[in-house]
């Protein structure tokens, strides 16, 4: 979990302030006793913390405790949006949860202050006066108004009414997931689950920790809607609910993980770069694949695994310009791989990927996908790539270029494998299964001879694949 970053140290009383400028302090003992009792009540800053390198601001989620909360070192206080997942914000202090300044769905840039903790119960009050006279940092943006329901909407249905399946799992609770439109708050399983059985998390109520959503929670509602399915009367076919689309012509602001996103393709504008293509012939590592398959193995993962042995032979292909004044050979063979996800793209990490085994790679790999789409991923999880694969095979494209990432050395775009009719070395016309690689590199640092040599070696892995299962 993330902590809350520099914390500052604020007076909570004016007078306090005063007698600090003083430059001979008072000898009336009663005074002295007075100041010490002051000293010893602060008011500290909460700022939005840093969860990334390169994070430059933060949308708050949720408030996991509201205020007048008596907080404990270490506990989880606000669930923080940054460039690339959704953190549980831990406090480093005891105290009190005085004034929340920046609500759910506001922004507010890295470093500035989002909330006031008091060290007494006592300093409550302070802090809502300090709060009250600076300016507020960031607001959530206003509500999307909706549009006008339709004269046909407004007529009253039978069938609708008495058909409960839709108002069962809406049920008045203390603490609903999801209230006015704000961030739906739910464990990483819980959103799986519920993508999984297709239940809308937006009317379910949590029964975790201030309201969370938890995987019973989304398993019980499941079955109330099964339920209540199966038991409503068919007085009438009922309307079907509109299927919530795109209004066009409207102006829909970046998320904070596109604004990163676009922040990084401009950076990478700047990087001379160049394509190398190579057709490799998959047949082996197909009949590898059914073989494997049912142990887990993921097709991801045998890729990211002949990858890695391909870059232990040309080092020069997973090194790094950042200054464009020198270069380094990274020490680890870590390989990101693109994931889409919701609202944006992600590269988790496979750490060490050359000397990881092919069936720990694979459940390690099922686990990020989790992760990244629960927007649960740590920052090493997602920002320590030193080369990356992106596969769009599974869409059926030939062949594609990508954009190289800021801060790596070459990216490398997987198209699908597909039936082709060949030259066999003996002259006769046969079938072979071949995919079309294509890796973007830059040119400061890698050389059109290193790429050839690159592929040629991971060519051989991938006909040849013996070596990915050891």
């Amino acid at each position: 979990m993330a902590h809350l970053f520099n914390s500052t140290l604020t007076s909570s009383s004016p007078s306090l302030r005063r007698f600090s400028t003083v430059s001979k302090p008072s000898l009336n003992p009663i005074t002295t006793t007075r100041r010490k009792m002051r000293i010893q009540a602060k008011i500290r800053e909460i700022f939005m913390p840093a969860l990334s390198s390169t994070m430059t601001e933060g949308k708050i989620v949720s408030w996991i405790r509201s205020e007048g909360d008596k907080l404990s070192k270490g506990e989880s206080v606000v669930v923080v949006e940054s460039d690339k997942a959704d953190m549980d914000v831990e406090t480093f202090y005891d105290g009190y949860l005085a004034v929340i300044m920046v609500e759910e769905g506001g922004v507010a840039s890295v470093g500035s202050a989002i909330a006031l903790l008091a060290e007494t119960e006592a300093e409550i009050a302070d802090a809502k006066s300090k709060a009250s006279n600076s300016s507020p940092i960031s607001t959530a943006p206003p509500p999307k108004s909706d549009p006008p329901p339709a004269l046909a909407d407004l007529a009253p249905s039978p069938a609708v009414a008495t058909t409960p399946a839709a108002a069962v799992v809406v049920a008045s609770a203390v603490h609903p997931a999801s209230e006015g439109g704000r961030r739906i708050v739910a464990s990483p399983y819980a959103k799986k689950l519920a993508k999984d059985l297709s239940v809308d998390l937006s009317g379910v109520v949590g029964s975790g920790p201030m309201g969370r959503v938890v995987a019973k929670d989304v398993e019980a509602a499941a079955m109330t809607v099964a339920t209540a399915a199966t038991t409503a009367p068919t007085v009438g076919a009922a309307k079907p609910a509109p299927v919530p689309g795109i209004e066009l012509g409207s102006v829909v602001p970046f998320t904070t993980m596109q604004s990163a996103v676009s922040r990084n393709m401009l950076e990478s504008l700047a990087v001379p770069t160049f394509r190398v293509g190579y057709t490799i012939n998959t047949d082996a590592l197909d009949a590898l694949y059914k073989k494997i398959k049912s142990k887990g193995v993921t097709m991801t993962a045998l890729l990211a695994k002949a990858t890695a042995l391909a870059l232990v032979k040309h080092p020069i292909v997973s090194s790094s310009c950042k200054d464009g004044k020198s270069f380094t050979y990274n020490s680890s063979i870590n390989i990101a791989v693109a994931v889409a996800i919701d609202g944006g793209l992600i590269t988790p990490v496979l750490q060490d990927a050359d000397k990881v085994d092919i069936y720990s790679l694979s459940r390690k790999w099922k686990e990020l996908v989790d992760k990244a789409r629960a927007k649960q991923l740590q920052p090493h999880e997602y920002n320590t790539g030193t080369f990356t694969l992106s596969n769009l095979g599974m869409f059926g494209v030939d062949r594609f270029d990508a954009i190289l990432p800021p801060g790596t050395g070459a990216i490398m775009a997987v198209g699908a494998s597909q039936p082709t009719v060949v030259a066999t070395k003996d002259g006769r016309i046969g079938m072979k299964s071949q995919m079309q690689v294509n890796v973007t590199a830059d040119h400061r640092i890698i050389y059109g001879a290193d790429l050839a040599s690159f592929l040629q070696t991971l060519a051989k892995i991938i006909e040849d694949p013996k070596d990915l299962t050891l």
